[in-house]
Protein backbone atom coordinates (compact mmCIF):
# COMPACT_ATOMS: atom_id res chain seq x y z
CA UNK A 1 0.00 0.00 0.00
CA UNK A 2 2.70 2.42 0.69
CA UNK A 3 4.29 2.17 -3.05
CA UNK A 4 0.82 2.84 -3.85
CA UNK A 5 0.49 5.91 -1.61
CA UNK A 6 3.70 7.33 -3.19
CA UNK A 7 2.08 7.25 -6.85
CA UNK A 8 -0.63 9.13 -5.65
CA UNK A 9 0.98 11.83 -3.45
CA UNK A 10 3.14 12.03 -6.50
CA UNK A 11 -0.01 12.48 -8.92
CA UNK A 12 1.20 9.55 -10.27
CA UNK A 13 -2.21 7.78 -10.75
CA UNK A 14 -4.73 8.93 -13.61
CA UNK A 15 -7.92 10.84 -12.77
CA UNK A 16 -10.93 8.97 -12.85
CA UNK A 17 -14.65 7.89 -12.72
CA UNK A 18 -15.69 4.39 -10.91
CA UNK A 19 -19.56 3.86 -12.01
CA UNK A 20 -20.71 1.02 -9.97
CA UNK A 21 -23.75 -0.83 -11.03
CA UNK A 22 -26.08 -2.66 -8.94
CA UNK A 23 -24.98 0.25 -6.27
CA UNK A 24 -28.35 0.25 -4.13
CA UNK A 25 -27.23 -3.58 -3.24
CA UNK A 26 -25.86 -4.81 -0.48
CA UNK A 27 -22.30 -5.68 -1.66
CA UNK A 28 -22.23 -1.87 -2.75
CA UNK A 29 -23.55 -0.95 0.69
CA UNK A 30 -21.85 -3.51 3.30
CA UNK A 31 -18.79 -3.15 1.56
CA UNK A 32 -18.30 -1.27 -1.86
CA UNK A 33 -18.70 2.24 -0.53
CA UNK A 34 -17.51 2.02 3.28
CA UNK A 35 -13.93 0.76 1.21
CA UNK A 36 -13.67 3.86 -0.97
CA UNK A 37 -15.05 6.06 2.60
CA UNK A 38 -11.64 4.05 4.23
CA UNK A 39 -9.41 4.89 0.77
CA UNK A 40 -10.78 8.56 1.03
CA UNK A 41 -9.45 8.75 4.47
CA UNK A 42 -6.60 7.37 3.90
CA UNK A 43 -5.62 9.76 1.03
CA UNK A 44 -5.56 6.92 -1.28
CA UNK A 45 -7.89 7.96 -3.74
CA UNK A 46 -6.47 9.91 -7.01
CA UNK A 47 -6.88 13.53 -6.71
CA UNK A 48 -9.42 13.86 -9.38
CA UNK A 49 -11.53 11.29 -8.75
CA UNK A 50 -15.72 10.57 -8.45
CA UNK A 51 -17.90 8.03 -7.86
CA UNK A 52 -21.33 7.35 -9.66
CA UNK A 53 -23.98 4.92 -8.28
CA UNK A 54 -26.46 3.11 -11.17
CA UNK A 55 -29.18 1.75 -10.29
CA UNK A 56 -32.69 1.31 -11.22
CA UNK A 57 -34.20 3.74 -8.26
CA UNK A 58 -35.42 6.99 -9.36
CA UNK A 59 -33.91 9.22 -6.67
CA UNK A 60 -32.16 12.59 -7.34
CA UNK A 61 -27.92 12.85 -5.77
CA UNK A 62 -29.19 14.49 -2.64
CA UNK A 63 -31.27 11.49 -1.91
CA UNK A 64 -28.61 9.04 -2.67
CA UNK A 65 -26.16 11.14 -0.40
CA UNK A 66 -28.51 10.55 2.44
CA UNK A 67 -29.16 6.90 1.79
CA UNK A 68 -25.53 6.45 1.38
CA UNK A 69 -24.67 7.96 5.11
CA UNK A 70 -27.65 5.79 6.81
CA UNK A 71 -25.94 2.65 5.20
CA UNK A 72 -22.52 3.99 6.29
CA UNK A 73 -23.75 4.01 9.79
CA UNK A 74 -25.42 0.54 9.35
CA UNK A 75 -22.03 -1.13 8.07
CA UNK A 76 -19.18 1.32 8.85
CA UNK A 77 -20.43 2.78 12.13
CA UNK A 78 -16.72 3.03 13.64
CA UNK A 79 -15.59 5.05 10.44
CA UNK A 80 -18.56 7.64 10.51
CA UNK A 81 -18.13 8.61 14.73
CA UNK A 82 -14.46 9.00 13.99
CA UNK A 83 -14.40 11.15 10.74
CA UNK A 84 -17.56 12.97 10.87
CA UNK A 85 -16.20 15.91 8.89
CA UNK A 86 -14.32 13.74 6.13
CA UNK A 87 -18.06 12.07 5.35
CA UNK A 88 -19.03 15.95 5.02
CA UNK A 89 -16.66 15.95 2.19
CA UNK A 90 -16.49 12.39 0.53
CA UNK A 91 -20.06 12.22 -0.31
CA UNK A 92 -19.86 15.61 -2.80
CA UNK A 93 -17.89 13.33 -5.26
CA UNK A 94 -20.37 11.17 -4.79
CA UNK A 95 -23.05 10.79 -7.50
CA UNK A 96 -26.17 9.29 -8.72
CA UNK A 97 -28.16 8.28 -12.00
CA UNK A 98 -30.80 6.18 -12.73
CA UNK A 99 -30.17 3.44 -15.04
CA UNK A 100 -32.48 0.64 -15.96
CA UNK A 101 -29.58 -2.21 -16.69
CA UNK A 102 -31.99 -3.69 -19.89
CA UNK A 103 -32.60 -0.25 -21.36
CA UNK A 104 -29.97 1.21 -24.05
CA UNK A 105 -32.01 4.95 -23.86
CA UNK A 106 -30.68 4.81 -20.14
CA UNK A 107 -26.88 4.05 -21.18
CA UNK A 108 -26.94 7.20 -23.46
CA UNK A 109 -27.89 9.48 -20.92
CA UNK A 110 -25.31 8.08 -18.74
CA UNK A 111 -22.63 8.66 -21.49
CA UNK A 112 -23.72 12.31 -21.51
CA UNK A 113 -23.99 12.68 -17.78
CA UNK A 114 -20.76 11.44 -16.94
CA UNK A 115 -19.09 13.26 -20.09
CA UNK A 116 -20.53 16.46 -18.60
CA UNK A 117 -19.57 16.08 -15.19
CA UNK A 118 -16.21 14.81 -16.03
CA UNK A 119 -15.93 18.37 -18.66
CA UNK A 120 -16.98 20.62 -15.45
CA UNK A 121 -14.38 18.86 -12.92
CA UNK A 122 -11.44 18.74 -15.51
CA UNK A 123 -11.74 14.40 -15.36
CA UNK A 124 -10.04 12.43 -18.28
CA UNK A 125 -12.09 9.75 -19.62
CA UNK A 126 -10.66 7.02 -17.48
CA UNK A 127 -13.55 4.84 -16.20
CA UNK A 128 -13.63 1.64 -14.23
CA UNK A 129 -17.22 -0.14 -14.16
CA UNK A 130 -17.93 -2.04 -11.29
CA UNK A 131 -20.64 -5.00 -12.08
CA UNK A 132 -22.09 -5.50 -8.73
CA UNK A 133 -25.58 -6.95 -10.30
CA UNK A 134 -26.35 -10.92 -10.65
CA UNK A 135 -23.99 -12.30 -12.95
CA UNK A 136 -26.56 -13.04 -15.73
CA UNK A 137 -26.73 -9.31 -16.80
CA UNK A 138 -23.00 -8.84 -16.95
CA UNK A 139 -23.43 -9.55 -20.91
CA UNK A 140 -26.64 -7.40 -21.15
CA UNK A 141 -24.71 -4.32 -19.36
CA UNK A 142 -21.28 -4.93 -21.17
CA UNK A 143 -23.15 -4.95 -24.57
CA UNK A 144 -24.66 -1.77 -23.54
CA UNK A 145 -21.67 0.07 -22.30
CA UNK A 146 -20.18 -1.26 -26.14
CA UNK A 147 -22.84 0.15 -27.90
CA UNK A 148 -22.85 3.44 -26.76
CA UNK A 149 -19.36 3.67 -27.01
CA UNK A 150 -18.27 3.78 -23.18
CA UNK A 151 -15.57 0.75 -23.92
CA UNK A 152 -13.06 2.51 -26.68
CA UNK A 153 -10.06 3.66 -25.27
CA UNK A 154 -9.17 6.13 -27.36
CA UNK A 155 -10.04 8.91 -25.02
CA UNK A 156 -8.76 6.85 -21.97
CA UNK A 157 -8.59 3.67 -20.23
CA UNK A 158 -12.10 1.49 -19.61
CA UNK A 159 -11.87 -1.42 -16.81
CA UNK A 160 -14.65 -3.58 -16.13
CA UNK A 161 -14.53 -5.14 -12.46
CA UNK A 162 -17.06 -8.72 -12.59
CA UNK A 163 -18.06 -10.62 -9.17
CA UNK A 164 -17.72 -13.97 -8.56
CA UNK A 165 -19.73 -16.46 -9.51
CA UNK A 166 -17.80 -16.10 -12.54
CA UNK A 167 -20.14 -18.74 -14.78
CA UNK A 168 -21.98 -21.97 -13.14
CA UNK A 169 -20.06 -24.13 -15.06
CA UNK A 170 -17.01 -25.02 -17.88
CA UNK A 171 -19.24 -23.70 -20.78
CA UNK A 172 -20.92 -21.20 -19.20
CA UNK A 173 -17.65 -19.33 -18.12
CA UNK A 174 -16.15 -20.29 -21.75
CA UNK A 175 -19.22 -17.90 -23.06
CA UNK A 176 -19.35 -15.69 -20.44
CA UNK A 177 -15.60 -14.54 -21.08
CA UNK A 178 -16.69 -14.63 -25.10
CA UNK A 179 -19.18 -12.28 -24.71
CA UNK A 180 -17.62 -9.93 -23.02
CA UNK A 181 -14.38 -10.05 -24.84
CA UNK A 182 -16.46 -8.92 -27.81
CA UNK A 183 -16.35 -5.71 -26.63
CA UNK A 184 -13.70 -5.51 -24.06
CA UNK A 185 -10.06 -6.59 -24.08
CA UNK A 186 -8.72 -8.99 -21.71
CA UNK A 187 -6.31 -6.27 -19.86
CA UNK A 188 -9.74 -4.31 -19.31
CA UNK A 189 -11.67 -7.16 -17.55
CA UNK A 190 -10.61 -7.33 -13.85
CA UNK A 191 -12.71 -10.59 -12.47
CA UNK A 192 -12.68 -10.16 -8.20
CA UNK A 193 -11.51 -12.87 -5.83
CA UNK A 194 -11.74 -11.00 -2.35
CA UNK A 195 -10.23 -13.59 -1.20
CA UNK A 196 -6.77 -12.93 -3.16
CA UNK A 197 -7.17 -9.64 -1.52
CA UNK A 198 -6.64 -10.75 2.04
CA UNK A 199 -3.26 -9.26 3.44
CA UNK A 200 -2.20 -12.63 5.04
CA UNK A 201 -3.12 -14.14 1.73
CA UNK A 202 -0.79 -12.06 0.27
CA UNK A 203 1.40 -12.29 2.45
CA UNK A 204 1.83 -16.17 1.60
CA UNK A 205 4.11 -14.75 -1.22
CA UNK A 206 6.29 -12.89 0.93
CA UNK A 207 6.74 -15.82 2.78
CA UNK A 208 7.98 -17.86 0.36
CA UNK A 209 10.35 -15.92 -1.40
CA UNK A 210 11.53 -13.02 1.09
CA UNK A 211 13.03 -16.00 3.11
CA UNK A 212 16.01 -18.31 2.74
CA UNK A 213 14.19 -20.54 5.45
CA UNK A 214 10.93 -20.98 3.79
CA UNK A 215 11.64 -21.91 0.27
CA UNK A 216 14.10 -24.84 0.44
CA UNK A 217 11.24 -26.96 2.55
CA UNK A 218 8.16 -25.45 -0.21
CA UNK A 219 8.49 -28.87 -1.99
CA UNK A 220 7.74 -32.91 -1.72
CA UNK A 221 11.13 -33.83 -0.27
CA UNK A 222 9.81 -31.96 2.99
CA UNK A 223 6.27 -31.89 3.41
CA UNK A 224 4.04 -34.49 3.67
CA UNK A 225 0.50 -32.54 3.07
CA UNK A 226 -1.16 -29.85 2.99
CA UNK A 227 -4.33 -28.57 4.65
CA UNK A 228 -6.82 -25.62 3.76
CA UNK A 229 -9.96 -25.05 5.80
CA UNK A 230 -12.64 -21.84 5.44
CA UNK A 231 -15.21 -22.22 8.02
CA UNK A 232 -18.55 -20.40 8.30
CA UNK A 233 -19.95 -19.97 11.92
CA UNK A 234 -23.21 -18.59 10.22
CA UNK A 235 -25.87 -20.57 7.89
CA UNK A 236 -27.55 -18.96 4.37
CA UNK A 237 -28.98 -16.97 6.59
CA UNK A 238 -31.61 -14.96 3.89
CA UNK A 239 -29.17 -16.39 0.87
CA UNK A 240 -30.95 -19.36 0.91
CA UNK A 241 -32.63 -18.60 -3.05
CA UNK A 242 -28.76 -17.96 -4.30
CA UNK A 243 -27.45 -20.75 -2.50
CA UNK A 244 -29.58 -23.06 -3.53
CA UNK A 245 -28.39 -22.62 -7.07
CA UNK A 246 -24.87 -22.28 -6.40
CA UNK A 247 -23.91 -24.86 -3.11
CA UNK A 248 -20.28 -24.69 -1.57
CA UNK A 249 -18.58 -26.12 -4.63
CA UNK A 250 -19.31 -23.30 -6.51
CA UNK A 251 -19.37 -20.99 -3.82
CA UNK A 252 -15.82 -21.26 -2.05
CA UNK A 253 -13.93 -24.23 -3.56
CA UNK A 254 -14.40 -23.43 -7.53
CA UNK A 255 -12.75 -19.92 -7.03
CA UNK A 256 -11.59 -18.81 -3.35
CA UNK A 257 -10.13 -21.98 -2.25
CA UNK A 258 -8.76 -23.26 -5.39
CA UNK A 259 -7.09 -19.59 -6.15
CA UNK A 260 -5.76 -19.53 -2.50
CA UNK A 261 -4.08 -23.04 -3.39
CA UNK A 262 -2.81 -21.75 -6.53
CA UNK A 263 -1.01 -18.99 -4.31
CA UNK A 264 0.24 -21.61 -2.16
CA UNK A 265 1.66 -24.26 -4.76
CA UNK A 266 3.00 -22.04 -7.95
CA UNK A 267 6.51 -21.76 -8.47
CA UNK A 268 8.81 -18.13 -7.90
CA UNK A 269 8.11 -15.83 -11.12
CA UNK A 270 10.82 -14.86 -12.43
CA UNK A 271 9.90 -11.23 -12.51
CA UNK A 272 7.47 -9.84 -9.72
CA UNK A 273 4.94 -8.52 -11.72
CA UNK A 274 1.19 -8.98 -12.46
CA UNK A 275 1.68 -11.22 -15.83
CA UNK A 276 4.73 -13.47 -14.49
CA UNK A 277 2.59 -14.33 -11.31
CA UNK A 278 -0.32 -15.13 -12.48
CA UNK A 279 1.24 -17.32 -15.10
CA UNK A 280 3.07 -19.21 -12.32
CA UNK A 281 -0.56 -19.46 -10.71
CA UNK A 282 -2.22 -20.22 -13.65
CA UNK A 283 0.38 -23.66 -14.13
CA UNK A 284 -0.44 -24.91 -10.71
CA UNK A 285 -4.59 -25.09 -11.76
CA UNK A 286 -3.57 -26.35 -14.99
CA UNK A 287 -1.60 -29.23 -13.05
CA UNK A 288 -4.33 -30.28 -10.88
CA UNK A 289 -5.16 -33.93 -11.05
CA UNK A 290 -8.53 -34.58 -12.69
CA UNK A 291 -11.09 -36.27 -10.81
CA UNK A 292 -12.97 -39.22 -12.43
CA UNK A 293 -16.69 -39.75 -12.26
CA UNK A 294 -16.40 -43.00 -10.36
CA UNK A 295 -13.44 -41.75 -8.33
CA UNK A 296 -15.55 -38.85 -6.71
CA UNK A 297 -16.96 -40.95 -3.54
CA UNK A 298 -13.31 -41.80 -3.07
CA UNK A 299 -11.87 -38.05 -3.04
CA UNK A 300 -15.11 -35.65 -2.39
CA UNK A 301 -17.46 -35.41 0.41
CA UNK A 302 -20.28 -33.86 0.67
CA UNK A 303 -22.36 -32.46 3.23
CA UNK A 304 -26.13 -30.36 4.52
CA UNK A 305 -26.20 -29.47 7.98
CA UNK A 306 -28.86 -30.20 10.07
CA UNK A 307 -30.85 -28.77 13.23
CA UNK A 308 -28.35 -28.26 16.60
CA UNK A 309 -27.70 -26.11 19.12
CA UNK A 310 -25.43 -24.00 20.14
CA UNK A 311 -25.19 -22.34 23.63
CA UNK A 312 -28.69 -23.48 24.02
CA UNK A 313 -29.79 -21.43 21.00
CA UNK A 314 -31.37 -24.01 18.16
CA UNK A 315 -29.80 -23.63 14.65
CA UNK A 316 -32.32 -24.94 12.22
CA UNK A 317 -31.24 -27.22 9.83
CA UNK A 318 -30.01 -26.44 5.98
CA UNK A 319 -33.96 -27.36 4.77
CA UNK A 320 -35.79 -25.81 6.88
CA UNK A 321 -34.00 -22.15 5.58
CA UNK A 322 -36.06 -19.81 3.50
CA UNK A 323 -36.34 -19.81 0.00
CA UNK A 324 -34.62 -23.40 0.45
CA UNK A 325 -36.41 -26.74 -1.48
CA UNK A 326 -37.23 -29.12 1.44
CA UNK A 327 -35.90 -32.21 -0.49
CA UNK A 328 -32.46 -29.95 -1.42
CA UNK A 329 -29.36 -31.74 -2.24
CA UNK A 330 -27.68 -28.57 -2.10
CA UNK A 331 -23.93 -29.09 -0.19
CA UNK A 332 -23.49 -26.51 2.35
CA UNK A 333 -20.00 -28.69 2.83
CA UNK A 334 -17.47 -29.88 1.00
CA UNK A 335 -14.19 -31.82 1.88
CA UNK A 336 -11.72 -33.38 -0.88
CA UNK A 337 -8.17 -34.56 -1.41
CA UNK A 338 -6.32 -33.54 -4.56
CA UNK A 339 -3.11 -33.39 -5.96
CA UNK A 340 -0.61 -31.34 -7.97
CA UNK A 341 1.22 -32.89 -10.68
CA UNK A 342 4.33 -31.56 -11.53
CA UNK A 343 8.01 -31.95 -10.14
CA UNK A 344 7.29 -29.50 -6.72
CA UNK A 345 4.25 -31.47 -5.22
CA UNK A 346 4.13 -34.91 -7.07
CA UNK A 347 2.05 -37.16 -4.82
CA UNK A 348 2.01 -34.40 -2.22
CA UNK A 349 -2.04 -34.30 -0.76
CA UNK A 350 -3.79 -30.88 -0.95
CA UNK A 351 -6.83 -31.31 2.10
CA UNK A 352 -9.44 -28.50 1.64
CA UNK A 353 -12.93 -28.24 3.19
CA UNK A 354 -14.85 -25.46 3.53
CA UNK A 355 -18.86 -25.49 5.49
CA UNK A 356 -21.76 -23.46 6.77
CA UNK A 357 -22.69 -23.61 10.80
CA UNK A 358 -19.44 -24.79 11.84
CA UNK A 359 -18.18 -24.16 15.37
CA UNK A 360 -16.01 -21.12 14.45
CA UNK A 361 -15.31 -18.88 11.91
CA UNK A 362 -11.90 -19.48 10.30
CA UNK A 363 -9.75 -19.72 7.32
CA UNK A 364 -6.36 -21.04 7.67
CA UNK A 365 -3.51 -23.14 5.66
CA UNK A 366 -1.59 -25.80 7.29
CA UNK A 367 1.84 -27.33 5.78
CA UNK A 368 2.61 -30.20 7.95
CA UNK A 369 5.77 -31.06 7.89
CA UNK A 370 7.88 -34.32 6.90
CA UNK A 371 9.04 -36.48 10.52
CA UNK A 372 12.76 -36.15 11.22
CA UNK A 373 14.37 -39.09 9.48
CA UNK A 374 15.35 -40.68 12.33
CA UNK A 375 12.72 -40.70 15.65
CA UNK A 376 15.39 -40.52 18.33
CA UNK A 377 12.70 -39.06 20.61
CA UNK A 378 9.60 -41.53 19.35
CA UNK A 379 8.81 -42.42 22.92
CA UNK A 380 9.03 -39.36 24.43
CA UNK A 381 6.68 -37.02 22.10
CA UNK A 382 3.49 -36.38 24.01
CA UNK A 383 1.63 -36.92 20.85
CA UNK A 384 2.46 -38.05 17.33
CA UNK A 385 1.69 -34.21 15.72
CA UNK A 386 4.34 -33.71 12.78
CA UNK A 387 5.78 -30.32 12.44
CA UNK A 388 3.92 -27.29 10.94
CA UNK A 389 3.79 -23.76 9.22
CA UNK A 390 0.53 -22.57 10.13
CA UNK A 391 -0.67 -19.36 8.13
CA UNK A 392 -3.61 -17.69 9.69
CA UNK A 393 -6.20 -15.73 6.87
CA UNK A 394 -8.94 -14.81 9.34
CA UNK A 395 -10.07 -14.01 12.54
CA UNK A 396 -6.24 -13.72 13.75
CA UNK A 397 -4.17 -13.15 11.00
CA UNK A 398 -0.27 -14.18 11.20
CA UNK A 399 1.88 -17.04 11.56
CA UNK A 400 2.73 -19.63 13.52
CA UNK A 401 5.38 -22.42 13.36
CA UNK A 402 5.01 -25.28 15.91
CA UNK A 403 8.10 -27.69 16.80
CA UNK A 404 9.03 -30.14 19.53
CA UNK A 405 11.27 -28.88 22.22
CA UNK A 406 12.51 -30.32 25.53
CA UNK A 407 10.43 -30.13 28.83
CA UNK A 408 12.60 -28.94 31.56
CA UNK A 409 13.66 -31.36 33.70
CA UNK A 410 15.58 -34.73 34.18
CA UNK A 411 15.12 -37.00 31.01
CA UNK A 412 14.48 -35.89 27.74
CA UNK A 413 10.60 -35.57 27.55
CA UNK A 414 9.24 -33.53 24.80
CA UNK A 415 6.33 -31.53 23.91
CA UNK A 416 4.93 -29.35 20.66
CA UNK A 417 5.66 -25.75 21.19
CA UNK A 418 4.93 -22.74 18.79
CA UNK A 419 6.16 -19.39 18.04
CA UNK A 420 4.02 -17.01 16.18
CA UNK A 421 3.47 -13.72 14.62
CA UNK A 422 0.16 -11.64 14.81
CA UNK A 423 -0.43 -8.76 12.41
CA UNK A 424 -2.04 -6.78 15.00
CA UNK A 425 1.13 -6.92 16.95
CA UNK A 426 2.21 -4.47 14.27
CA UNK A 427 0.54 -1.33 16.10
CA UNK A 428 1.24 1.54 13.44
CA UNK A 429 -0.11 -0.94 10.51
CA UNK A 430 -3.73 -0.83 9.46
CA UNK A 431 -4.34 -4.40 7.87
CA UNK A 432 -6.83 -3.13 4.99
CA UNK A 433 -9.95 -4.42 3.80
CA UNK A 434 -9.81 -6.76 0.55
CA UNK A 435 -11.82 -4.63 -1.24
CA UNK A 436 -10.09 -1.58 -0.07
CA UNK A 437 -6.84 -3.43 -2.04
CA UNK A 438 -8.08 -4.63 -5.27
CA UNK A 439 -10.45 -1.35 -5.65
CA UNK A 440 -6.74 0.69 -5.69
CA UNK A 441 -4.81 -1.93 -7.46
CA UNK A 442 -7.43 -1.57 -10.31
CA UNK A 443 -7.30 2.00 -10.11
CA UNK A 444 -3.63 1.87 -10.51
CA UNK A 445 -4.04 -0.72 -13.16
CA UNK A 446 -2.49 -3.81 -11.01
CA UNK A 447 -4.13 -6.96 -12.02
CA UNK A 448 -1.73 -9.38 -9.70
CA UNK A 449 -4.89 -10.35 -7.29
CA UNK A 450 -7.01 -10.55 -10.01
CA UNK A 451 -8.18 -13.84 -11.69
CA UNK A 452 -7.21 -14.24 -15.50
CA UNK A 453 -9.41 -16.00 -17.64
CA UNK A 454 -7.27 -18.88 -18.26
CA UNK A 455 -7.51 -19.36 -14.57
CA UNK A 456 -11.31 -19.87 -14.08
CA UNK A 457 -11.16 -21.97 -17.37
CA UNK A 458 -8.95 -24.14 -15.25
CA UNK A 459 -10.42 -24.21 -11.96
CA UNK A 460 -14.00 -25.05 -13.51
CA UNK A 461 -12.35 -27.76 -15.45
CA UNK A 462 -11.03 -29.53 -12.53
CA UNK A 463 -14.46 -28.68 -10.51
CA UNK A 464 -16.84 -29.35 -13.85
CA UNK A 465 -16.53 -33.28 -13.58
CA UNK A 466 -17.44 -33.22 -9.59
CA UNK A 467 -20.24 -31.37 -10.24
CA UNK A 468 -21.79 -33.39 -12.86
CA UNK A 469 -20.96 -36.56 -10.78
CA UNK A 470 -23.45 -35.48 -7.91
CA UNK A 471 -25.66 -34.65 -10.42
CA UNK A 472 -26.09 -37.48 -12.72
CA UNK A 473 -25.16 -40.25 -9.61
CA UNK A 474 -28.09 -40.70 -7.01
CA UNK A 475 -25.70 -42.95 -5.56
CA UNK A 476 -23.05 -40.45 -4.20
CA UNK A 477 -24.05 -40.05 -0.48
CA UNK A 478 -25.15 -36.27 0.49
CA UNK A 479 -23.85 -37.03 4.24
CA UNK A 480 -25.83 -35.13 6.77
CA UNK A 481 -23.75 -33.25 9.62
CA UNK A 482 -25.72 -30.95 13.01
CA UNK A 483 -24.91 -27.32 12.96
CA UNK A 484 -22.08 -26.26 15.01
CA UNK A 485 -20.33 -29.64 14.57
CA UNK A 486 -17.20 -30.01 11.59
CA UNK A 487 -19.43 -31.37 8.78
CA UNK A 488 -19.37 -35.05 8.50
CA UNK A 489 -16.89 -38.04 10.12
CA UNK A 490 -16.94 -39.31 6.77
CA UNK A 491 -14.75 -36.23 5.88
CA UNK A 492 -11.78 -37.57 7.90
CA UNK A 493 -12.08 -40.94 5.80
CA UNK A 494 -9.82 -38.69 3.07
CA UNK A 495 -6.85 -39.13 4.95
CA UNK A 496 -5.21 -42.90 3.86
CA UNK A 497 -3.56 -43.13 7.53
CA UNK A 498 -6.26 -43.64 9.67
CA UNK A 499 -3.74 -41.87 12.66
CA UNK A 500 -4.78 -38.35 10.81
CA UNK A 501 -7.36 -36.36 10.96
CA UNK A 502 -7.64 -32.46 10.10
CA UNK A 503 -6.27 -30.12 12.46
CA UNK A 504 -8.14 -28.97 15.82
CA UNK A 505 -9.65 -25.52 15.14
CA UNK A 506 -10.67 -25.07 18.55
CA UNK A 507 -7.61 -25.14 19.91
CA UNK A 508 -6.86 -21.48 19.77
CA UNK A 509 -10.75 -20.59 18.89
CA UNK A 510 -13.54 -21.22 21.51
CA UNK A 511 -15.92 -23.14 19.98
CA UNK A 512 -19.64 -22.51 21.73
CA UNK A 513 -21.07 -25.72 22.51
Amino acid sequence: MEELRKKLVKGQVDGQVLMIFGVNGDLSKRKLLPSIFQLYIDDLLPKKFIVIGCGSDKKDENAFREDVEENMKLFADDLMEKHPEKFDTFKKIIYYKSVRNREKEDFDQLKNYTYSLTQKLNIPHNFIYYFSIPPFMYEIVANHLVVVGLNTEDDGWKRVIVEKPFGYSLDSAIELDEKLHKGFREHQIYRIDHYLGKETVQNIMVTRFANGFFEPLWNRRYIDRVEITAAEKIGVEDRGGYFESSGTMRDMIQNHLLQVLAVIAMDPPAVFDSDSIRNETVKVLQALRPIQPNEVSKYVVRGQYTEGKRRGEVLRGYREEKDVDPNSMTETFVALKLFVDNWRWSDVPFYIRSGKNLPVRVTEIVIHLKPAPLQLFKEKLSNQITNMIILRIHPDAGIAIDFEMKIPGAGYNVQSVNMDFHYSDLEQSKIPDAYERLLLDCMVGDSTLYARADAVRASWKFVDPILNAWRENPKIPLYMYPSNTWGPAEADGLFENKDLQWKDQCDKFFCEI
